[in-house]
Formats: C-alpha cells, structure tokens, sequence
C-alpha cells in the first residue's frame, strides 16, 4: 500500500512511513493511492461476515499484502474488542452506538487499532516514538487508553483548558506512566496548529521521533470505516437507501465513511451534522471554504474552526470538489438550545439517553424528509456529559465503572499558553 501526499501527488511513501510520520512536510495529508472496491460477495453476503470478518477484509483489500494475513488478521483482532450495535429507534431512524469501548466514545476504534498497528512496525525499530495528539475532548481519551503502556511509544495530549468536560479531562490526566497532558490555556485549533507546527520543526524532529493519533493520521482513518460496514449489516431492510448521519469536527469519521462508500459500500448520502463551528456546512452552501475561530459549545468535541480533513474530502472529489461534494453531502448545523431540546425530546418520546454530539446528529437526521434508512453515529457515552445531560432529560444517567472510578483521582497537567514557541521550549527541556 503506497500513499501520496494531497499536496503533491509525486510525494509518494509506503504504509509504514504514513502511519510514522503522519503529516507530509509539504503539509498536505497523506491519501491511498489505491482505494479497491470489496469483492463483490462481501457487500452481497455482509450478514454472513462477523464484525472482526470485516475489519479484515478491508484492511487486507487496502494494504495490498504490505502485512502478511496472519499479522493482520491479530492486529484487527487485537484493535476491534468491542461491539458497535445498530439500535432502531422509530421507523427508518436509527443510533449506531459507537461508544461500547475502552474511553467510551467512537474513537477508540482508530486508536486501538492504531496502537497495534504501531506497534507491529515498531518491532523492526530501535528508536522510541512520541505520539502528539491534540483532542477537544474525546480523541485524547481514546488515545490514551489504546496506547497506555505501549512499549517503546509516550503519548502527549494537549487540550483546551477549561473547554472540556470534567470527566473526558480525567481520562487525559489520570493515567500517568507513558501518557503526558498539556492543559493549553487556548482553544482546540490552538492545540491543533501546535502539534501540525510541530511535525515541521527542524529541532524537534531531530530531538524526536514523532508521530500523531489525530484524524490526520491515515491509521485512524482506516478502522473508522470498518462500522460504516458494520452498521449497514445490521439493517434488516436493504431495499430502501442507506444514508449516514454524521456529527462532524474536525471530519474524520465522514472521511472514513466516504473510504467506505469509495471500497463499494452502497451509501446513497451523507448528513454533515455540526454544531456552530458550521465551516463545512457553509462550504456546501456556497461553494468558499472560509476556516474561523472555534466557538464553544456542549457539544465541544466537535468545537473546530479549521477541519483537517477538508483536504481529503476535496481529494476524494476531484475536478469539482464543491459540485461533487455537494451531491453526496448535506450540510446541517444545530445550536445548542435545539441540541437540548433534541437531548429531552429522545429522552421522553423514546427512554432513549443520547449526548450532545448525537444529538446534533439526530437533529440533522430529522431534517432528512426522503425516504430512507437514516443511521446516526453516536459518537459517545452520555456520562461523559453527564451534568448537561441529567440537566435536560431531569433524570439520573449510568456511569460505567471506567469512568465512574475516575471521578476522584488527581487530576495532573502541564500548563501551557497557546503560543508553539512555549510549547517547543517544553519539549526541548524535559
């Protein structure tokens, strides 16, 4: 499997140095040169395939043998330990429930996966990898519990200060020994632009071997599109379209879903739910793509201005990426009031307890009048905005132990200010 960078399409490098390096030096992000189509008996027998059978199966038909079947099928093996089910909630309206692992939200699929994934390359390597990773909220707990005690790889988060929720920070600074957090005393594209600053930092590359678990790592990508498969198993109706409902920041999981739709799952659209950082639903709209400060809202993982992977999804359009685009995806916002509203609205008319991030995603899910079998993603647990949560629906919400063991462990942080320099002199004199 080789990959090109979206900048330059004669940047060309292979599966190990993509998932190493994670972002090109020209600044684009790395894309399959090759992007096969499934066989065709495995979309037509998709209800005989197990969750893992698929994984495996797009994973091998991507890597093209760059890891032989046996190491491949452990990696998925390893990664995917937790279920993603289908729940109908009314008529043609369903929840894909993505938050059954380890940190309770949808990314520990791409970061589990990417943790195994490292770690079989890193057997040829000597060096010790340190992985940066910005969050605004749910990717660093992910990342920290799919690489906690990984030999050979440290872990360094950094996160908005006050903008997350007071659980989600537990999950980043509670844990310790390889996983460090920054508390950035600024917002999420902040801690973005530091870490992609950072991969294009003489000094730092040489004083560091570094890699990163965001979106922007194609490894992350990869086993985001496994549930897409997954979901569209457990439909019991094919006959109607299939369309995805997609709570959206920084675009990674809609990226995953449009690898998905391009491997030759039938998708017939998307639904690009956001909340007001509503930068690529305004791009649908219009066609001018116009990145802006991050506003905060309670659905604040997905609080992101400028979404990384836009490039991607402009590569995956070619020619005409907005005619293109526009065709496939739908564009939705939701304020926070409506995202209530959408929280007790569920609650009552169907005992059924979503978060804010899926809620904006149910909204948009209604606002879809063909008709259709609607998924939306649940992108994570409801106790992890528990306070929100229990406000709107005036009922008590189930804490899994996981997260209910660290509501009183000490929470420790390093406190940075929003600026690259500080961050570098942190990185040079630890």
């Amino acid at each position: 499997m080789n990959l090109y960078s979206t900048s330059n399409k004669a940047n060309i490098v292979d599966l190990k140095e993509a998932v190493f390096k994670s972002l090109p030096m020209d600044k684009g992000l790395y894309m399959p040169c090759e992007i096969p189509t499934l066989p065709k008996n495995v979309i037509e027998d998709i209800k005989n395939y197990t969750f893992l059978e698929l994984g495996y199966e797009i994973c091998k038909n991507l890597f093209q043998g760059k890891i032989p079947e046996k190491d491949l099928k452990e990696i998925v093996e390893q990664a995917i330990t937790f279920p993603a089910p289908l729940v109908h909630l009314h008529d043609h309206q369903y929840i894909l429930e993505l938050f059954h692992g380890p940190s309770l939200a949808f990314k520990d699929f791409g970061a589990r996966f990417m943790a195994q994934l490292m770690s079989y390359f890193l057997q040829e390597e000597k060096k010790q990898l340190t992985i940066l990773v910005a969050t605004s909220g749910d990717t660093g707990g992910a990342v920290a519990a799919g690489f906690y005690q990984t030999p050979g790889i440290e872990v360094i988060i950094l996160y908005p200060s006050g903008k997350v929720s007071d659980l989600q920070e537990k999950q980043l600074t509670t844990l310790g020994k390889n996983i460090t957090a920054l508390e950035i005393d600024g917002n999420f594209d902040d801690c973005q632009a530091i870490v992609k600053q950072a991969f294009l930092d003489n000094d730092l590359n040489k004083q560091y071997n570094l890699s990163s678990a965001n979106s922007i790592n194609i490894a992350r990508l990869i086993p985001q599109s496994f549930y897409y498969f997954e979901a569209y198993k457990q439909l019991q109706d094919h006959s109607l379209p299939t369309v995805f409902c997609v709570p959206s920041g920084n675009f990674g999981n809609l990226t995953a879903g449009l690898l998905a739709k391009k491997m030759g799952l039938p998708i017939h659209q998307f639904i690009a739910a956001t909340n007001l950082n509503k930068v690529i639903p305004d791009y649908l709209a219009t066609g001018e793509y116009k990145p802006k400060a991050s506003l905060p809202t309670i659905s604040n993982a997905m609080d992101v201005g400028k979404p990384s992977n836009f490039a991607r999804m402009v590569d995956l359009h070619k020619c005409s990426p907005w005619n293109n685009m526009q065709k496939e995806i739908i564009g939705t916002h939701c304020d926070d009031e409506k995202t209530r509203k959408i929280m007790k609205q569920i609650y009552k008319k169907h005992e059924y307890v979503i978060c804010p991030h899926t809620a904006v995603g149910y909204y948009a899910a209604q606002q879809y009048k063909n008709e259709a079998n609607v998924i939306t993603l649940a992108t994570a647990h409801p106790s992890k905005f528990i306070n929100i949560v229990e406000e709107e629906i005036e009922a008590k919400v189930d804490i899994p132990e996981r997260l209910a063991i660290l509501k009183n462990k000490k929470k420790e942080s390093v406190e940075l200010n929003n600026q690259f320099e500080g961050f570098k002199n942190w990185m040079q004199k630890r």
